[in-house]
């Protein structure tokens, strides 16, 4: 299956709606990890199978959870 990437429209509805400015680590690339997301969730493949792409799998879950 071809990997998923948010459109611009798409990122430009959701990107307002992130926490900013938190304390803590550094958040890695929102777009990146959400796109995972939809990817798993459309492709129905293990978490712990999603792509390197969009960056660790665990990164990925995590932020849905």
């Amino acid at each position: 299956m071809a990997l998923f990437w948010l459109s611009d429209e798409a990122w430009a509805a959701i990107e307002p709606h992130l926490p900013k400015n938190q304390p803590g680590a550094r958040r890695v690339d929102d777009r990146r990890v959400i796109s995972g997301i939809f990817h798993v969730l459309k492709s129905r493949c293990r978490w712990g199978d999603c792509p390197a792409e969009y960056g660790l799998a665990t990164t990925v879950y995590n932020r849905l959870n």
